[in-house]
């Protein structure tokens, strides 16, 4: 029988969106390792960039309240997933926020009431790393893999927001290794001194500074590079985008050459798992995965 979950997928997620072909990664994985993922019907933003725009913090905790409201009534008993960081923070925190404040909990509910909605506040909120690790576990995720990913030296890039401040279960805030071990259990091989794995990417600062998170970047991928990393793997949507989309524009304004995959943990485990380069959403990639194109062939 499938492990069943109340999925969140996100906006960057949707078809055409900058991380749709994490989803499409991800729905593999899951065909694998025998996981349903049911949309939240009719969900919204997670609100994260509202923060941004100084929005105010009820209507942004509105937003994901409403989410989980609507996860609340169409999916009862079961946990929501994210596959998006922000949108896992951004979630979580209204949740958190919203059952430790009485009066935040009744002001989001007024609001929700129009839409015939009402938040209770009794479901989980997790990562879709914590499912791969709590429920299905590195001993049945290695069992599935069919084409090892030998040769390759992967820098797991954390980021922040997968970080703090609730973090994965069980994980240091500062050498998280379950990037690593899931890099290992895929048959590649991890940078577990990686120094930079939780340093910040700059987020959305690569649209407003563009020259402070550039250097972030920049050091970032210098790490991964003088590590001898093959590429990057990452669980955050926007650490992929910022550490693979703006090389080009690093290497004009730095002198560097950088060239270097990034790529989703899920795009790992669906090569490894015996998909495609299409199922594995490989032509998703700005800079090309050659070596995992490579293995994907076999």
């Amino acid at each position: 029988m499938a492990k069943e979950y109340s999925f969140y997928p996100g906006c960057s997620s949707q078809k055409g969106a900058s991380s749709s072909n994490q989803l499409r990664s991800t729905q593999t994985i899951c065909k694998t390792l025998n996981i349903k993922l049911n949309d939240i019907p009719d969900w919204n933003c997670c609100s994260a960039s509202i923060g941004y725009a100084d929005g105010g913090v009820l209507p942004r905790l509105i937003l994901s309240a409403r989410n989980i409201a609507l996860s609340e009534q169409h999916h009862p008993g079961q946990d929501i997933v994210a596959t998006c960081a922000a949108c896992w923070l951004a979630t979580r925190e209204a949740d958190e926020r919203l059952k430790h404040d009485s009066q935040l909990m009744a002001e989001a509910n007024e609001a929700l009431k129009e839409g015939g909605l009402n938040f209770k506040g009794d479901k989980k909120i997790r990562h879709f790393v914590e499912v791969l690790i709590e429920d299905i576990g590195y001993e049945e995720m290695k069992k599935h893999v069919k084409k090892p990913l030998e040769g390759l030296k992967i820098a797991g890039y954390v980021g922040c927001q997968t970080n703090r401040p609730f973090g994965i279960n069980g994980e240091s805030f500062e050498n998280p290794v379950y990037l690593d071990k899931l890099i290992e259990t895929m048959g590649a091989d991890s940078i577990p001194d990686y120094d930079k794995k939780v340093a910040c990417c700059g987020a959305a600062l690569m649209f407003s500074e563009p020259e402070k998170s550039q250097a972030q970047v920049k050091e970032i991928l210098e790490s991964a590079h003088d590590n001898g990393a093959d590429m990057i793997v990452t669980p955050c949507p926007v650490c992929q985008m910022n550490t693979e989309a703006y090389q080009e524009q690093i290497n004009q304004k730095f002198g560097t050459k950088f060239n270097m995959p990034s790529v989703y943990y899920s795009t790992l485990m669906s090569v490894a798992y015996g998909s495609t380069a299409k199922e594995a959403a490989l032509n998703g990639q700005i800079i090309r995965a050659k070596k995992l194109e490579e293995i994907a062939a076999k």
